[in-house]
């Protein structure tokens, strides 16, 4: 394993306390600019969220009326209710993102997926760069902010769901990421700049609680303060 991945996997709490779960659940409270830019404004602000370790799924519930949920798979999103019931479903969902930028409207099935893939992605990072299947290398160190980062890039597999095959990963001197950038593909390829910060332990596992995302310029740096495209606070975090 690359020497920066293990570090970092270790500082998370590591691989083998990890492996111990099957889900991860938390109460997700979300804002910025994005949502109302989509017009879905409240749609998911205050909502529960769980994602598998072991496969990629996430599920957000309630979503619109109390006893419906979304069930997100990389080429399935659907809304289905309490009874098992398919509301509505879209299937290879990323091809209905074709021709959008960042100010094309989304359905609740989009917002769904792409919300899904979000939530999956960011819960089991860093613990997922251990499949042989994703290619990590290290990059130059950064600084930002007086501090020195070391920055570990990460090919996605063609199979997962994600903002972009390539994203990168920014390391404090603990092992905690800190700063996560990629281009959201769904978005025009959007570039961005996510800033991970108030980190917990959860069950042995390091989890960050509040996350922020802006817009990172040519140059590599974030547009701050704004626009402040998307925060996310995590609460009642759970993992079984």
């Amino acid at each position: 394993m690359n020497n920066l991945l293990e570090f970092t996997i270790n500082a998370h709490g590591g691989i083998e306390a990890w492996n111990k779960f099957e889900s991860i659940t938390a109460r997700l409270m979300v804002d910025g600019v994005l949502w109302p830019m989509k017009q879905q404004s409240g749609t998911i602000s205050d909502i529960y969220v769980t994602s598998k370790t072991k496969e990629e799924f996430t599920t957000h519930y309630p979503f619109v009326e109390k006893d419906w949920h979304t069930s997100f798979e990389p080429h399935r999103i659907a809304v289905e209710n309490n009874k098992g019931e398919t509301i509505e479903e879209l299937l290879n969902p990323r091809d209905s993102f074709r021709g959008h930028d960042r100010d094309t409207p989304w359905s609740k099935l989009q917002l769904a997926y792409f919300a899904g893939y979000a939530m999956w992605t960011y819960f089991n990072t860093p613990f997922i760069f251990a499949n042989p299947d994703y290619k990590v290398k290290e990059l130059e160190p950064w600084e930002e902010n007086g501090e020195v980062l070391r920055r570990l890039e990460v090919e996605f597999p063609e199979n997962v769901a994600t903002h972009s095959r390539i994203q990168t990963f920014y390391i404090d001197k603990e092992g905690l990421i800190k700063r996560h950038d990629y281009s959201a593909d769904i978005l025009g390829n959007s570039t961005a700049a996510h800033y991970l910060s108030d980190y917990k332990e959860i069950q042995g596992i390091k989890v960050a609680t509040k996350r922020k995302v802006y817009v990172r310029l040519e140059d590599n740096t974030p547009l701050l303060p704004e626009p402040l495209l998307v925060s996310i606070d995590l609460s009642e975090i759970v993992l079984k």
